[in-house]
């Protein structure tokens, strides 16, 4: 008998700082919003949407994002809040899921291998994510995929708060349109590389 294929589920919390600072501050639901350090020297830890529609984004020197989105709402950050968040998030996912990974503050990986026997992978992930929004009030995103590095590059396709699924065997179909920046870890730099290299 053929063993089942691997499912993963790679969930993301979309733009978790902010979606955290807006579950208490309301007011700043629909408008631009940039956590981090109100410092120039400082960097963007989150942003919203509405900010990133003028090119802000995480790890962007501060003083950038102020000239590219001068009317957002600049909130210092609620590290302590984050952290209680997070772990809310994470209980929910504990009791419900036999094999994780918590890969960082916002993001999990749930191997589902087998689950197809029972309940269905699908319907499973679909319910798990409703859960975790009913219990901790956060957007979230999901792929399912044959595998981790698939399903990480699928949920930046599916964002803000969306779902896709990857068939087993149609990997590179999905992929071979993308751009190699869709990679994790691939910068300007290795993308120069890679395309001198043909890739």
């Amino acid at each position: 008998m053929l063993p089942s294929a691997r499912q993963i589920t790679h969930l993301d919390l979309d733009t978790f700082f902010v979606s955290v600072e807006r579950l208490q501050n309301p007011k700043l639901i629909g408008k631009p919003v940039i956590v981090g350090s109100a410092s120039d020297r400082g960097v963007v830890s989150s942003c919203s949407y509405e900010a990133r529609k003028f090119g802000v984004h995480a790890a962007m020197p501060m003083f950038q994002a102020k000239r590219l989105c001068s009317h957002a709402i600049f909130v210092k950050g609620d590290y302590e809040a984050y952290s209680k968040f997070s772990n809310l998030v994470t209980e929910v996912i504990r009791y419900k899921v036999p094999t994780f990974e918590k890969s960082s503050i916002d993001e999990f990986y749930i191997d589902l291998t087998g689950m197809d026997k029972f309940f269905g992978c699908s319907k499973f992930s679909s319910e798990l994510k409703a859960k975790i929004m009913k219990e901790s009030g956060q957007p979230i995103s999901y792929p399912l995929a044959s595998n981790k590095l698939i399903s990480k590059v699928a949920t930046n396709e599916v964002k803000p708060n969306g779902h896709l699924e990857i068939a087993t065997g149609a990997e590179r179909a999905y992929l071979d349109p993308l751009n190699i920046t869709k990679l994790p870890g691939v910068g300007d730099k290795t993308k120069i590389l890679l395309l001198n290299m043909g890739v």
